[in-house]
């Protein structure tokens, strides 16, 4: 891993009525794709907010390309950064799309309209539209297109394909393929859409409750997570929780039991050396390792 961080949170705690966020700890390697992922309301968007300085951490630092956050971000690192919100601003709605693109040239120094003429035609948007005249998926792409225009260092993307038909996520998934040809440049993104994860992210960090629960190489993450289902004559649960890495054990009738490793290459050379027999093994799925982790979560807050 790249050891220059675009993002550090250490220790970031955010105390409202309804919710707690944190304490979060989180390290953003610099030229990568990271991807977070967790349920609704498990802490994504109010950690953007509070890396972007737009609401305020009780607890805990923040360093985004350089700066300390909680002093406040310069104008000048704000210009290296690209930011699509999850959700569209309603007071905007009576501006017209190229009215929102020219405040945004007057405030980016390295506003590209050449740049940004070619997205909205990749990306097949008019911009001479009232922004709250355009279909959903439309002004997605459109504020998407603005985001990517000045050439940002850092991309903080919100749900970056919400809203948007399949021909416009296939585009948008190029585009942000293209957007990190250079070597330098870093994405943080927020996502429900597996494939969305499994085709952009380099790593993956999982959320909930508030809480990051791990952060992973993406290619290592899947090779390692596997159900294997396992049978022996004096096999039972609780030799079962002796496998390496296993999150869940479940009987799946007679002798054979489901366990859900995330270390699947030493839990198969255990259950060689144990003798039992390993009758099928089957990759996890993006939301299946997201279910065991919690679970394992869960077990872990009842057991403390």
């Amino acid at each position: 891993m790249n050891e220059t961080m675009a993002i550090q949170l250490d220790g970031v705690v955010q105390n409202r009525a309804s919710f707690k966020l944190g304490p979060v700890h989180m390290s953003i390697p610099q030229g990568y794709i990271t991807a977070i992922v967790g349920p609704n309301g498990c802490g994504k968007s109010s950690t953007f907010r509070l890396m972007l300085d737009l609401d305020k951490a009780d607890v805990g630092t923040i360093q985004l390309l350089g700066e300390q956050v909680e002093n406040g971000l310069s104008t000048e690192v704000k210009k290296r950064i690209g930011y699509l919100h999850d959700q569209s601003s309603p007071h905007e709605d009576n501006m017209k799309g190229t009215e929102k693109a020219e405040f945004h040239r007057f405030w980016y120094d390295k506003w590209d309209v050449n740049r940004y003429r070619e997205l909205l035609r990749i990306l097949e948007v008019d911009d001479n539209q009232l922004l709250g005249k355009m279909s959903k998926g439309m002004r997605r792409k459109f504020e998407f297109a603005l985001a990517l225009t000045h050439n940002p260092e850092l991309l903080l993307l919100d749900e970056p394909s919400s809203g948007l038909d399949p021909l416009a996520w296939k585009t948008m998934i190029e585009v942000l393929h293209r957007y990190m040809d250079r070597g330098d440049r870093t994405i943080l993104m927020t996502s429900h859409i597996i494939e969305e994860v499994k085709r952009l992210a380099d790593f993956i960090i999982f959320m909930a409750q508030g809480r990051v629960l791990g952060m992973y190489e993406k290619d290592e993450l899947f090779s390692s997570w596997f159900t294997l289902f396992v049978s022996g004559a004096d096999l039972t649960p609780k030799k079962a929780t002796l496998i390496p890495g296993q999150t869940v054990v479940e009987h799946a009738g007679g002798t054979t039991y489901r366990i859900a490793t995330n270390q699947a290459a030493e839990a198969e050379a255990w259950c060689a050396e144990e003798g039992y027999q390993i009758v099928s093994r089957q990759a996890l799925e993006l939301d299946e390792i997201m279910n065991a982790l919690l679970t394992q979560d869960r077990l872990n807050t009842r057991m403390n």
